[in-house]
């Protein structure tokens, strides 16, 4: 669909609210608050910026020429209180469910703004891939206030920025390039560009598909993929940087996530080959009570005595005895698989 439908669509959602107008969308999209701003003028409407990304973007764009804002319509965010509902507009981040943007806060009711029945929500934007359940989660959270939400799912308020195959073919004819290298998407947006770049005539040598590293030389004109450079995520925890034991620290906290842990202290004295008191066992995140843990105990027990009469006198060796035990029987029995501390103390 083209940008051009767009404005008739907002109008309409525009003549039919009663209340307060949310609109949110990406703060870069220049030309969406373009239309906004435009609509708003047109309905008498008061236009204010809520998120600290929107504004800045949007007083760059307008100091740059890039947006023209109707003499008297954008008022500071401050000034709303002064006005009735139906003046109002507001333009805020969080079109993709982002948990600390501005329309997930009114959702979750954690926001000066307070959203209720009469209000209308416009979602110019389309949905990520990934981010569904987020997007929902405030859909709901909106419409659970009484708002009426609009999206493009059930209004034609927004049309993908991202060029059509018809679109791609255009430009390629334009610039007659002696080189493509598609970029942005996944592998099957990349086949799909760089042969719609084969139609108009550019040799397929000269399509070049490569991947976040892919190393690429232009000499005399010609580009050539040489190689790759090794890339990947980086983990940052505070103001640490990760380390080739990222993945498993990632994994721990997996686990304490989804499962919780179970700690055991065994006090031992290995020179008698004896377990001083019975093993302790204590939880975190794992909903059973203490009391299921009691048929394990014993056996803990006997499986340390057990390990010292072989000889096996190491605290570390009798910590996985332990670990092994439980584990086994919290798997058969509980059904889990928590993170498992087990503590041996030789006294």
């Amino acid at each position: 669909m083209p940008e051009r439908d767009i404005a008739p669509a907002i109008d309409k959602v525009f003549r039919h609210a009663t209340g307060k107008i949310i609109v949110a969308c990406f703060s870069s999209h220049v030309h969406r608050v373009q239309q906004v701003l435009d609509a708003a003028a047109r309905a008498g409407r008061k236009v204010a910026f809520v998120g600290r990304s929107m504004i800045r973007n949007m007083t760059i764009a307008s100091d740059l020429g890039y947006l023209k804002v109707p003499p008297g319509v954008l008022i500071d965010f401050k000034k709303v209180d002064s006005l009735r509902d139906d003046q109002i507009v507001l333009i805020s981040t969080g079109s993709q469910g982002e948990p600390m943007a501005a329309l997930s806060r009114m959702a979750n009711g954690d926001h000066k703004i307070e959203v209720g029945p009469g209000d209308t929500v416009l979602l110019a934007s389309s949905l990520i891939p990934g981010n569904e359940n987020a997007v929902y989660r405030v859909i709901n959270g909106l419409m659970r206030l009484g708002a009426h939400v609009v999206h493009k799912g059930n209004a034609k308020v927004h049309t993908s920025g991202h060029a059509s195959a018809g679109e791609l073919l255009y430009c390629y004819n334009i610039v007659k390039p002696k080189n493509v290298m598609p970029v942005h998407g996944e592998w099957r947006h990349l086949v799909a560009n760089g042969e719609l770049a084969r139609q108009t005539g550019v040799p397929a040598e000269r399509i070049l598909t490569g991947e976040s590293g892919t190393v690429v030389d232009l000499k005399k004109g010609v580009a050539r993929i040489t190689g790759a450079y090794p890339v990947g995520h980086i983990y940052v925890d505070g103001a640490a940087l990760g380390d080739e034991h990222s993945e498993e620290l990632l994994r721990d906290r997996r686990i304490l996530r989804d499962e919780g842990f179970v700690t055991v202290i065994v006090l031992v004295d290995t020179a008698e080959g004896k377990v001083l008191a019975p093993p302790e066992i204590m939880t975190r995140g794992v909903a059973e009570k203490d009391v299921v843990f009691d048929p394990i105990v014993p056996r803990i027990e006997q499986a340390v005595v057990e390990s010292m009469a072989k000889g096996n006198t190491d605290t570390y060796a009798l910590q996985q005895v332990v670990r092994r035990t439980i584990g086994s029987w919290l798997g058969s029995k509980l059904r889990r698989r928590p993170m498992i501390i087990p503590i041996v103390i030789d006294a």
